[in-house]
C-alpha cells in the first residue's frame, strides 16, 4: 500500500526483505560523495541496525500513463530512520540514518517532501526533535536542511591515525 508523496511519486513502507536494496541505496549515497572508495562494508551497518524499530520508506515514481497495480516501479528515493537519545535532555528522538534521492529525481521536491513526512511521523510518535548527520562538504544537503529549519547542534570531529602512536 502506498500514498502519494508528490504528483507522480508514491511513498511505501519498506520491510525486512529490503535489506539488499537498502545496502545498494546506502552505497549510492556514499559513492555519489566519494566515488573512489569501496563501500561494501555498509552491508554490515544495515545488518547491525536495520530492524522493526528502524522504519524504512521507499519512494516510487510512476510516469504518466503508468499505474501502480500493473507495473512494479523501482524506487527512486528512500528514507531510513532510527532512534537516538538527546545527550543533554535524555529524550528519545528520531535520527535519520539515510535520505537518498537518485540524481535524476533531485531538485523536484522529493527530499523536502520526505523530510516533511518524517517530521510529521516523529511528531505523531511524540518526539520533540529529529537529528541527522551530514558531511560538511555536502552543500546541497546542508542547504536543504537549513531551509527546513535544522541547525547545527554539535560537530562530529575525527582524526585519522594511520598507525600513529599517541604520546
Amino acid at each position: 500500500m502506498s500514498e502519494q508523496l508528490l504528483p507522480g511519486y508514491y511513498l511505501r513502507v519498506g520491510s525486512s526483505l529490503d535489506r539488499a536494496l537498502l545496502v545498494k541505496f546506502m552505497q549510492r549515497t556514499y559513492q555519489d560523495l566519494s566515488p573512489e572508495h569501496d563501500f561494501s562494508h555498509l552491508a554490515h551497518t544495515v545488518e547491525q541496525y536495520f530492524s522493526k524499530d528502524t522504519p524504512l520508506w521507499w519512494v516510487d515514481f510512476l510516469a504518466k500513463g503508468q499505474n501502480e497495480s500493473n507495473s512494479s516501479p523501482q524506487p527512486v528515493a528512500c528514507l531510513w530512520v532510527g532512534n537516538a537519545i538527546d545527550q543533554v535532555r535524555g529524550d528519545r528522538h528520531t535520527h535519520i540514518f539515510l535520505l537518498y534521492v537518485k540524481p535524476e529525481h533531485r531538485r523536484r521536491g522529493v527530499g523536502k517532501a520526505l523530510m516533511r513526512y518524517v517530521e510529521n511521523w516523529a511528531i505523531a510518535r511524540g518526539d520533540r526533535q529529529i537529528g541527522l548527520q551530514v558531511f560538511q562538504f555536502n552543500s546541497s544537503a546542508i542547504n536543504l536542511y537549513n531551509q527546513l529549519g535544522y541547525q547545527t547542534q554539535s560537530l562530529w570531529m575525527v582524526k585519522s591515525l594511520h598507525g600513529e602512536m599517541a604520546e
